[in-house]
């Protein structure tokens, strides 16, 4: 049996070291919902959490600083740690994002070299960048001080609820989710959420070993990982209660709600939450209180607007 790799103790840890670099996001009520308001975060993404917990986590950095490959979110979250604490830092983009989220990277002072092709693409380009120049690898989900990190959002949410049963969460390559069900365990019922063309979590739970899939769709640059991580599997084998998967119609409708009801941009991955329960690929029962995280904001208003 694979024992998870994350415990309640490394998210206090990592809640300690990261307190003074982020930020606390607000919920708010929307009908019989409670919305945390990840998209806030510092650089648009809950991916600034693990970032700085990554870092901030290891006794030296060399000369050749930082290096990622990103859809977008880990790599703006990136720059923007090596931007506060003045390391130099590089990231590797498919092709396949929006060119907003590479000015968003270039904007904290990071390069960008563009890799066609998706995520695991320039995943491939970063490795073989790395093994040239020495600097450290961080990687966006398959590490477990990220996890802790990511896992800080949770812990944070719980001094603001007085107490929930459901919280609902988009999963990519597995790291965000594991952190949540790394803190809550079985104390909240975890709901992962991943578009239809792109479900590694899913998958893994079918196989019971996380496996490559096929990776499409409006969502793909922030939620397209080809496999679910090792860390976040070992996390998610024993605490996501529930894995659903929305369309990228339900995706678009949920990002247009945001806009209209709350007048939030979210990106199609940060808006995948919410088109679960407005989809009905998750039905909450009667009474049952639901908090639905909104996770990242790093798209072109002119898509939803």
């Amino acid at each position: 049996m694979i024992e998870p790799l994350v415990s309640p103790d490394d998210i206090d840890a990592a809640a300690a070291r990261i307190g003074p670099y982020v930020r606390r996001t607000p919920v708010i009520e929307h009908g019989p919902l409670t919305l945390k308001l990840e998209l806030l975060q510092h650089a648009g993404s809950f991916k600034t959490r693990g970032a700085f917990n990554r870092v901030l986590g290891e006794s030296s950095i060399p000369d050749a600083g930082l290096i990622a490959a990103s859809g977008g979110n880990h790599g703006a979250a990136l720059s923007y740690v090596g931007g506060a604490l003045g390391i130099r830092t590089e990231i590797f983009m498919p092709s396949t994002s929006p060119d907003i989220k590479r000015r968003n990277i270039e904007r904290f002072g990071a390069s960008v070299t563009i890799v066609d092709g998706y995520y695991d693409d320039a995943q491939a380009a970063a490795d073989g960048r790395r093994a040239e120049t020495g600097a450290i690898e961080i990687h966006p989900f398959d590490h477990p001080v990220t996890v802790a990190g990511q896992g800080t959002m949770g812990r944070e949410l719980d001094g603001q609820i007085a107490g929930f049963d459901t919280l609902v969460v988009a999963a990519g390559g597995g790291g965000f989710v594991a952190g949540q069900a790394a803190w809550f365990r079985d104390r909240a019922r975890i709901v992962s959420v991943e578009p239809v063309t792109s479900q590694c979590l899913r998958a893994a739970r079918a196989a019971g070993e996380p496996v490559d899939v096929e990776v499409a769709g409006v969502a793909a640059d922030s939620l397209g990982a080809r496999r679910l991580g090792a860390v976040p599997w070992s996390v998610v084998r024993h605490f996501v209660d529930e894995s659903v998967v929305v369309t990228d119609d339900d995706i678009r409708a949920a990002q247009r709600e945001l806009w209209d009801e709350l007048r939030l941009i979210a990106e199609p991955g940060g808006a995948a939450a919410l088109a679960a329960i407005r989809s009905g690929a998750y039905r909450p029962a009667d009474g049952e209180r639901v908090v639905v995280v909104v996770c990242g904001s790093n798209a072109d208003p002119s898509t939803i607007v």
